[in-house]
């Protein structure tokens, strides 16, 4: 468990959101649509009186729109601008903060995807990468060896990271239990990809979030409402437009069915809890109650990889911040460690990925990329220096399994975030540099799922529908069902192989829930069979890894890159590996 505060969570059980985790809610368009510039979001007191909160509110001059009362949190229009300063002091009130812009809808065409600003969470191999071995026609199936013990997905060859944690040796002994749910806090899963679709839920899948046109410099985001189907700013629960959420729910749960690749536990149910826009940002309603509601419903165990928009690091008094801003990241900290409380209590096993920026998180950084939202005009990010006390969240939160990636070779990843105590354990989540050389290999990132959808609006396909990019694959099966694949990297990859491997500890020693339905293991002991089978890797000889990487530039030539990451603690715990490399045949074959 980590020792500093912070996380996220998942879903699955029941249709409709439970009364108790929101209490007063409006249609979700209703708020772009009525022309305010601004919400704020307030946190109650801890064990405040809700109505005497929501009164509270209404005196300052606020409307509450929204309220989340597993958390105490609620989302309100402001009357006036003293709103803010009007519940300062107050008892019942613990935190107020602006939440973002969401006013009208432009009425300018919507950008495609491809042209779209895109906030990166996820390390992505360069497109123009030139083929290396391994070469093959995506749209044929190439001659695969065999499995050695029985059949192996038309992809498997491909799936490097599952042979790093011998998914095959688990699956001789625990596939998953359908009775199991995964919630996925993302950007959401496309339900229609034929390698998701048979493990998916469309009856318990939510999408939290609101489409956000524009920024309040009038900068686009997710782009204009007008292009959603009944024009509400809300996407349905079965679509991804990002194309990160798909591939983190495929790694957990694609089946085993002839087609494409398997996920570390093939069996069990897949439950969409968006939170992320399409733009890629995670705000702080949307992922509270995606955490609330996967708890809720009996999701067993939720992946994480995000980070809680607009700060990287919060900071409780940084000299740099403004009194609203430090009210923001507290705001943060506060809200999502009450839902990671609450998601626990409820069952849930959190998992979240560590980030990838190559951080040791127990010492002081360097933060150049926040506040990376405009929630006000002329807001931009800006360079801050911080201590080991500010917090990535929901990475260093309690109750939460973090997550650091490693390569092909089984050594971290240059990216990975690392810390003697911050890391949990690590898992597979690609790097393409991991070659002998340093050059770049795309194969050595981690291949799932990929909405074909997006493939199309990118370009990416050729007329007859075979792939046109090399970081792109297709598979068919004999009944001339195609699907689309793509290689990603990052410890946004990595988290979702613990998450599966979660599922499948789930899978194997859960008893039935008499309450709720499916079954259930103590979170707790999800994570101390997770860490306790996990293999041990001690640090790097010298203590330290230096990463030397030959990036491609679009001239045709190489930049050299070379870094170089310290490495703490022991052979049993230490900052690049936490507790070990998970270990899905180890897993389900414990002595409990």
């Amino acid at each position: 468990m980590k020792r500093v505060s912070l996380a996220a969570a998942v879903l699955a059980a029941a249709a409709a959101t439970p009364a108790a985790a929101v209490t007063a809610t409006v249609s979700p368009g209703a708020a772009v649509r009525s022309g305010a510039e601004t919400e704020f979001l307030v946190l109650y007191a801890e064990g405040a009186d809700p109505v005497a909160a929501r009164s509270a509110i209404e005196a300052a001059g606020g409307t509450v729109v929204k309220e989340n009362g597993a958390v105490g949190l609620a989302t309100v229009t402001p009357g006036n601008s003293g709103f803010a300063a009007a519940l300062a002091g107050n008892a019942l009130i613990e935190g107020v903060a602006r939440d973002r812009v969401i006013g009208a809808a432009p009425g300018t065409p919507r950008a495609r995807p491809s042209e779209r600003p895109r906030r990166v969470i996820t390390e992505r191999p360069a497109r123009h990468a030139v083929e290396k071995e391994g070469h093959r026609d995506h749209g044929k199936r190439p001659h695969r060896p065999a499995a050695p013990h029985g059949p192996a997905e038309p992809l498997a060859d491909l799936q490097w990271d599952m042979r790093q944690i011998d998914t095959a040796g688990a699956h001789r002994v625990e596939r998953g239990d359908r009775r199991v749910l995964v919630g996925v806090i993302d950007t959401g899963i496309d339900g229609s990809h034929p390698d998701i679709a048979p493990n998916f839920s469309r009856e318990l899948s939510r999408n939290f979030t609101v489409d956000i046109p524009v920024d309040a410099d009038g900068k686009e985001v997710d782009g204009p409402c007008e292009a959603e189907p009944d024009r509400s700013c809300h996407d349905p629960a079965d679509v991804d437009e990002n194309d990160h959420g798909t591939h983190v729910a495929a790694t957990i749960a694609a089946p085993i069915n002839g087609l494409g690749i398997a996920g570390v536990a093939p069996g069990v149910t897949l439950v969409n809890l968006r939170a992320g826009q399409d733009s890629g940002y995670f705000f702080l309603r949307p992922v509270v109650d995606a955490l609330t509601y996967a708890a809720d419903i009996g999701v067993d165990v939720v992946n994480m990889s995000l980070f809680v928009d607009p700060w990287q690091f919060n900071c409780l008094d940084h000299p740099a911040d403004s009194p609203e801003e430090r009210a923001e990241q507290a705001m943060v900290i506060k809200a999502v460690q009450r839902a990671l409380d609450y998601a626990h209590r409820h069952g849930v096993t959190l998992v979240a990925s560590q980030g990838n920026d190559g951080f040791d998180l127990t010492k002081e950084n360097v933060d150049r990329g926040s506040p990376n939202f405009a929630s006000v005009p002329g807001r931009t990010p800006r360079t801050r220096t911080v201590p080991p006390s500010c917090q990535v969240m929901p990475a260093e939160g309690e109750h939460v399994i973090s997550v650091s990636a490693t390569g092909i070779s089984g050594r971290k990843a240059y990216y990975s975030s690392h810390g003697d105590g911050a890391v949990d354990v690590a898992a597979p989540g690609g790097d393409a540099y991991d070659t002998p050389t340093g050059d770049l290999d795309r194969t050595r990132a981690v291949l799932a799922a990929y909405p074909k959808a997006l493939a199309e609006r990118r370009g990416e396909l050729n007329p007859d529908g075979t792939p046109k990019v090399p970081t792109v694959v297709r598979d068919c099966d004999a009944t001339g069902v195609c699907a689309y694949y793509q290689y990603l990297q990052g410890t946004s990859m990595a988290a979702p192989h613990a998450a599966g491997v979660a599922a499948l500890i789930v899978s194997r020693y859960g008893k039935p829930d008499r309450r709720r339905g499916g079954l259930t293991l103590d979170p707790d002991v999800v994570e101390r069979i997770m860490k306790s089978t996990a293999v041990k890797v001690p640090c790097p000889p010298g203590g330290a890894s230096t990463y030397t990487r030959r990036v491609p530039q679009q001239d045709g030539g190489v930049t050299v890159v070379e870094t170089t990451h310290t490495c703490e603690g022991t052979a049993a715990r230490n900052g690049f590996y936490g507790a070990g490399l998970v270990n899905a045949r180890n897993a389900v074959r414990a002595r409990l």
